[in-house]
């Protein structure tokens, strides 16, 4: 099973650790586009700095995030579910994971990057800046970029197994599945009921799907099709439903 996730905007930095090394990242097939990349944005973030914010979608008060882009090749690292933040990885607490549940969470998470394309929880990484919306020079939207080129590191992370796919829409083009793997995917959507009435909320969304992962990883299932990821959910004290669009699933919760 193949759990993916969107990587976090916000990120601890790591304030020590060796610089970052490509070929000692997963999926080392990546490594070529990862270099064109890096070396792209290290370019543009060592220039102008407010050029470089308004190509990132920075603000004037993120500067800041430009000099960290701009000092990647020698910034220090550290593994990836430490550097990655914000609400589902707070919920998900990878970091609090032991025994065989962290070692589930190494080998059936890997997270969305625009810079890495895709990273393994203890892969070693700096924190950076750059969203699969960016359009880069000299590279073009990272978005195509990624999504002319990481179909084989996805189906080798997958194998024959489920792929939960729960990346956030800036993140969806870097891999599409073929039309023979589409049953073997599937996506989540969390929606609050109160009053007899079903919303989809954004933040809670993030830190639902967080726990829905933490339970997986705890309890160990590994279904192989849609309808036996159902039954998990279900198992695990979850309100889950099939949805009317193929291949997703509905998780309704009622508390905030």
């Amino acid at each position: 099973m193949l759990i993916l996730l969107p990587p976090s905007e916000g990120k601890s930095a790591p304030r020590r650790g060796a610089p970052l090394d490509l070929g000692r990242l997963s999926f080392r097939a990546l490594e070529p586009a990862r270099a064109e990349l890096l070396d792209a944005l290290v370019t543009l973030c060592s220039g102008e700095r407010e050029k470089a914010a308004e190509v990132l979608g920075l603000g004037p008060t993120q500067l800041a995030e430009v000099d960290r882009d701009a000092a990647l090749a020698s910034a220090p690292t550290a593994r990836a579910d430490h550097v990655y933040s914000g609400v589902l990885y707070e919920a998900l607490g990878l970091r609090d994971l032991t025994g065989a549940a962290k070692r589930r969470a190494t080998s059936r998470l890997a997270v969305a990057s625009g810079l890495f394309g895709l990273v393994r929880p203890d892969d070693r990484i700096p924190a950076y800046r750059l969203s699969g919306q960016v359009t880069l020079p000299g590279v073009g939207p990272v978005a195509r970029f990624w999504g002319q080129r990481l179909a084989p590191a996805v189906e080798e992370a997958a194998g024959g197994g489920l792929v939960l796919d729960l990346r956030s829409s800036a993140y969806t083009p870097f891999w599409r599945p073929a039309r023979d793997r589409a049953d073997r995917v599937v996506s989540v959507r969390v929606l609050h009921e109160s009053g007899g009435k079903r919303t989809v909320v954004s933040h809670f969304n993030k830190a639902t799907k967080g726990r829905l992962v933490r339970d997986l990883l705890l309890d160990g299932a590994a279904p192989r099709r849609p309808r036996e990821l159902l039954e998990a959910f279900r198992d695990l004290g979850w309100h889950a439903e099939e949805a009317g669009a193929p291949n997703r699933l509905d998780v309704v919760v009622g508390e905030l």
